[in-house]
């Protein structure tokens, strides 16, 4: 069962609180965790690229010359695709790229990931963020006495509302709350940061019977 030091906002020493080996300790699965990024970043496409048709480019729907005795080529309208200002060919249409993945195999890469962070000795727990207002320098401040720089997820409760507005201004610093995690977040950002809180959340939000998730992906 692994061991995580919890420290204060001063990096003091408070304690320490053992992870659940079903969250925090499963096995590496790396194409269960490749499968739910591309299943992330497919739900978030916009899929908004158009090209215009035939249909949809200006130009008269007359015919030019007549058909035969001019010797030239023969044409049907201005909007042709051979033409200079004609529409597209199996140009982009906008399309939706979203699809469904199943809950358990998307837990199960959140379980996969958590554990490497663990194992990489990335994931910190402190007691809780106690900021008397909301600034982003007095913020700043305490992620450099943790020890803290790079690209860092912090997971506490959304209703802490100087944190959230003391971090909006950090480039590389994110906080969500345990419902918002997510794959891309979590790889994305080289350091976890759990409040003691969202440590427990997690482990009743992902502790269902361990490797079920990586037993669909097989």
């Amino acid at each position: 069962m692994p061991t995580v030091k919890v420290r204060n906002t001063k990096n003091e020493e408070v304690g320490e609180v053992e992870l659940s080996d079903v969250v925090f300790g499963a096995p590496l699965n790396e194409g269960l965790i490749h499968a739910a990024v591309r299943n992330f970043m497919a739900n978030a496409r916009r899929g908004t690229s158009a090209t215009k048709t035939r249909g949809d480019v200006s130009g008269a729907g007359r015919k030019l010359w007549k058909q035969k005795g001019t010797g030239r080529a023969r044409i049907a309208s201005l909007r042709s695709p051979l033409w200079k200002g004609g529409g597209n060919v199996h140009g982009p249409q906008p399309r939706d790229w979203s699809y469904n993945m199943p809950r358990k195999m998307r837990q199960g890469a959140l379980r996969s990931a958590l554990s490497e962070r663990v194992r990489e000795g990335n994931v910190f727990v402190v007691e809780g963020w106690d900021l008397e207002r909301p600034k982003t320098k007095d913020f700043a401040e305490s992620l450099t006495k943790l020890g803290l720089a790079g690209k860092t997820l912090i997971v506490d409760s959304l209703e802490n509302d100087n944190l959230l507005m003391s971090a909006r201004n950090l480039r590389h610093t994110k906080v969500v709350n345990s419902f918002g995690l997510n794959i891309y977040d979590l790889l994305y950002h080289d350091q976890l940061v759990l409040s003691r809180s969202a440590a427990n959340e997690l482990e009743q939000l992902l502790g269902g019977r361990a490797g079920e998730g990586e037993e669909e992906a097989a």
